[in-house]
């Protein structure tokens, strides 16, 4: 599957891509432990077109009660008290997949996840994004024809979904002003920009920008746009491109929602870069390269908007065969984690030098299959890990002090898991 593009590739065109598919293999082993809901057409574009499907008693906080409160990553060391919303992502199209998003909670001491049913009516909504006002969820439609859709969370009622103008749609995330959806499509290496409204529904399309140059080296099968996301400084917007070994930078125009690039960095070539993880401090960052089984400490001047790439380092990875998927930085700077597919393991790495430097201090199995994506709770206590072949979410412990990971009780199922977002 994919040969020398491996696990993580897409095949443009039909609903079904080489990335999905290795990565669905064996996932429908745990589908009959997995969320429950009610199956609806996806394909609705209309207000209100979705539905949801609670679980039994269990209780999931409104997401407008999480209003003013940090959303995944942005560095919150405040101490969570009672359950706290978990979206969980999948493909409804796959063998033994989900039915829509997952709503569960999570308890931020023990680390216990408990179903709260599924928001329908969103097809293949395989990356998540909370808006900052905590009150709208976005979804990546990861099809052929590639789209995002909105879901207001008070009532899991989905606004709609915009066509992206591209193809399998893999990435979304909200520019930090909240008036810009940025969302990254593989199939066809582009990246689009669509306006949110005061309701948090999205509008058409402002721009899109194809990444045409440089050319893909053999092998990579065209440009495969795989990450897009915000510099801390909120400057600039920088996407992830696997199939042309580069990250570009962009500056977003907001008021009217258009990109211009200003700078490119590249990789060494068949590097594959997936996804890129800003330190706080906002002069670094960590790139996990999917193709060539590196990291790479990068540098980031906010002036320019200009990355550059530093050497390549281990994953810690002993397998084989194995794509490094993400990177999660924790909210004091001092640790960083990288979910590793195929060696299935959670590489652990002291962050050094004011973020300049990255030291590999081992990995702990992730207790699972396929680590398709992690995520820290806000006050980074928890680590979540979405394991799509055994369709399960692992919940770890982290040690503040020493980076250390510890498993907080047995996995959670979820059919086909591909993205977890604690709140």
């Amino acid at each position: 599957m994919g040969g020398q593009m491996g696990s993580g590739t897409d095949e443009a065109g039909g609903g079904w891509s080489r990335r999905r598919l290795v990565g669905v293999v064996l996932g429908g082993a745990a589908a009959s432990a997995a969320l429950a809901g009610c199956a609806e057409d996806a394909g609705s574009r209309g207000s209100g077109s979705g539905g949801s499907e609670s679980g039994a008693g269990s209780a999931v906080p409104e997401a407008r009660e999480t209003a003013g409160s940090a959303a995944p990553g942005s560095g919150s060391s405040a101490s969570p008290s009672g359950p706290r919303p978990l979206y969980l992502g999948t493909y409804t199209s796959a063998e033994g997949g989900g039915r829509g998003i997952g709503v569960a909670s999570y308890d931020p001491v023990s680390g216990r996840i408990t179903g709260g049913g599924t928001i329908t009516g969103v097809p293949d909504p395989s990356y998540l994004a909370v808006h900052p006002d905590g009150g709208t969820l976005y979804a990546a439609n990861e099809r052929a024809r590639g789209a995002v859709t909105a879901v207001r969370l008070s009532d899991r009622t989905v606004l709609g979904s915009r066509a992206t103008g591209g193809a399998h749609t893999c990435h979304v995330s909200v520019h930090p002003g909240g008036r810009w959806l940025l969302s990254a499509d593989y199939g066809s290496g582009t990246v689009a920009v669509h306006p949110i409204d005061a309701s948090g529904a999205l509008g058409e399309r402002t721009d899109q920008v194809t990444h045409r140059r440089p050319a893909p080296g053999p092998g990579q099968e065209g440009p495969h746009a795989h990450q897009v996301v915000t510099a801390p400084d909120g400057g600039h917007v920088l996407a992830v491109d696997l199939g042309t070994d580069t990250v570009y930078s962009y500056r977003l125009d907001e008021r009217n929602g258009t990109l211009t690039e200003v700078a490119r960095a590249g990789t060494r070539a068949g590097a594959g870069p997936r996804h890129l993880a800003f330190h706080p401090g906002g002069r670094y960052a960590y790139l996990a390269n999917e193709v060539d089984d590196t990291v790479a400490v990068c540098g980031y001047d906010a002036a320019t908007g200009r990355l550059t790439i530093g050497a390549p380092q281990s994953t810690g990875a002993k397998a084989v065969t194995n794509y490094p998927a993400q990177f999660a930085v924790t909210p004091d700077g001092a640790h960083a984690f990288l979910a590793n597919r195929g060696d299935d393991t959670l590489a652990r790495y002291a962050v050094e030098a004011d973020g300049a430097r990255l030291r590999l201090l081992g990995t702990v199995p992730v207790a699972g299959d396929f680590p398709r994506q992690i995520a820290l709770s806000p006050d980074g206590g928890l680590l979540f890990a979405a394991n799509q072949r055994s369709g399960t979410v692992g919940v770890f412990r982290v040690d503040k002090a020493n980076g250390e990971l510890r498993l907080t009780g047995e996995p959670f199922a979820s059919p086909v898991a591909v993205c977890a977002v604690p709140l």
